[in-house]
């Protein structure tokens, strides 16, 4: 028998016992009336008041033996100190404590605040129950988990041994509520869009396929936050809508990309492209500001400061200048010659996915902030034509850290343009390019019928990963993981 199944079974006895006296260890209803933050907070009036408090928490440690221990307390607001000696609490009470309270176990105790020796805050148990009792150990005896697979695969004693990390996701709750009251003072409305389409629009990515029962109809789960369904409302009269909402997408793993993951758009009708530009900037200094308290940061490597100026990048020069190819004049052959000669990995044959694995190569020397421009109309099939140069679209990207952390279009709304497009879409995927656009010829008859000139924009929670200085796995509460080989079941 392994230590862990003593453990097990010897707390699972502690159960038995509370039950057979009547005290069951999972009861419904506490008494506590004061958060440990609050009792913090509030500890001189109390104390001063000699009012008797009922708090509660798991028990992190235990100190002492015999007739004195100290407690450590946390109920996910602040840890607090506990102490129950002899003659403060009833005999049977004691004892009951002492043979049945383990680290791990969520108690609520009763009494009154002092002050130890010491000057710790601190309350005097005159009374207890047990409101959780924890068949499991804490890991390591409360030294945390170890290994990333485990604190990835049991998030919750990652997050007990380790307050840092739940205040990664306050940070995270806090980011997308700035990004919400950001673009609600400027007018946006919020809306929800469906995540199961008959056809995926909006971005490049193998999508993840399902099935309609009652339709019987296959579907897709979404890889965009609604593109091609806001761009609908604009023409149906709505000037500006946002949606934050998750995404999916049937690609590799690594510290950027995740297969599940939040992303937030929005689309501003009559928007032009450079008042667009000066609205992200103003976002994203806003976001760094309001959440992480500056715009300078080191991450991932790279130092920028987002209240710096914004350099911009031309797609084409930028990659003739930093690999001597000509991404507009070079055929698939001489892409592919350079991309081995680099050394750089791609998926896919196509002239595409090798023009963008390129650039991927040229954004790790840029560490931003900055936009890229006058990307090729061949990897921007949903975004109005340069008009200085028809081979161009007026996409920008931003650039930080070396990576993509958004991406915006003056939004194509030339119905014959488009239809061309998504037929060089279809074209590609026929030619097993996985990650093509699939064409959404409804999409393209509501633009017979007009949309207005629209700039539209979108970053994902790879924005608060970099920010944060964190891989996007690590900023995930609770990444998919592939299941525990050889699974061992509970008999």
């Amino acid at each position: 028998m392994s230590n862990l199944d003593e453990i097990r079974n010897a707390r699972i006895k502690k159960r038995e016992e509370l039950m057979k006296k009547g005290l069951y260890p999972y009861p419904e209803n506490t008494e506590r009336d004061i958060t440990l933050k609050e009792a913090i907070d509030n500890f001189d009036s109390i104390l001063r008041s000699g009012e008797k408090k009922v708090i509660a928490g798991r028990v992190l440690s235990i100190r002492g033996q015999g007739g004195l221990s100290f407690l450590s307390l946390n109920d996910g607001t602040s840890s607090f100190q506990a102490v129950i000696q002899k003659g403060d609490i009833e005999d049977d009470e004691m004892d009951l404590f002492s043979s049945m309270v383990d680290i791990g176990d969520i108690i609520e105790v009763g009494g009154e605040f002092f002050l130890t020796k010491r000057g710790t805050q601190s309350i005097k148990i005159r009374e207890w129950k047990m409101l959780s009792k924890s068949i499991r150990p804490l890991p390591e005896k409360w030294h945390g988990l170890k290994d990333t697979e485990e604190r990835y695969r049991r998030r919750y004693l990652d997050m007990i041994s380790n307050p840092e990390l739940k205040d990664l996701f306050v940070k995270k709750a806090l980011f997308w509520k700035v990004v919400r009251e950001f673009l609600e003072e400027k007018g946006f409305l919020e809306v929800h869009t469906p995540t199961l389409e008959l056809t995926t629009g909006g971005a490049e990515a193998e999508p993840f396929r399902t099935h309609h029962n009652d339709f019987d109809v296959d579907l897709y789960l979404r890889i965009s936050v609604g593109e091609l369904w806001q761009k609908r409302l604009m023409a149906a009269g709505f000037t500006r809508t946002y949606e934050i909402g998750r995404v999916y997408r049937n690609e590799g793993s690594s510290p950027e990309h995740l297969q599940e993951f939040t992303n937030m758009e929005f689309y501003a009708a009559y928007m032009n492209f450079d008042k667009g530009k000066e609205m992200i900037k103003e976002l994203y200094r806003d976001i760094a500001n309001k959440v992480f308290g500056t715009t300078k940061f080191k991450t991932h490597g790279y130092e920028f400061d987002l209240s710096s100026e914004w350099k911009e990048y031309d797609y084409v020069k930028t990659i003739l200048e930093m690999t001597e190819v000509n991404v507009l004049k070079a055929s698939k052959e001489e892409l592919e010659v350079k991309l081995k000669e680099l050394g750089v990995k791609y998926d896919g044959g196509t002239k595409e996915r090798m023009t963008d694995s390129l650039w991927k190569y040229c954004r790790k020397q840029i560490a931003g902030p900055a936009f890229l421009i006058n990307h090729p109309k061949l990897i921007a099939p949903l975004s109005k034509t340069n008009e200085k140069d028809d081979r161009l679209t007026r996409t920008l990207q931003v650039i930080i850290a070396g990576s993509e952390i958004g991406r915006a279009h003056a939004e194509l709304n030339d119905p014959i343009d488009q239809k061309e497009r998504f037929k060089d879409q279809e074209e590609l995927m026929k030619s097993g390019d996985n990650e093509a656009m699939m064409p959404d010829w409804d999409f393209v008859e509501m633009l017979e019928h007009g949309m207005p000139p629209t700039f539209g924009f979108g970053f994902g929670e790879r924005l608060f990963s970099f920010l944060a200085d964190k891989t996007i796995r690590e900023a995930t509460l609770f990444p998919l993981m592939k299941p525990e080989g050889n699974q061992k079941k509970e008999e």
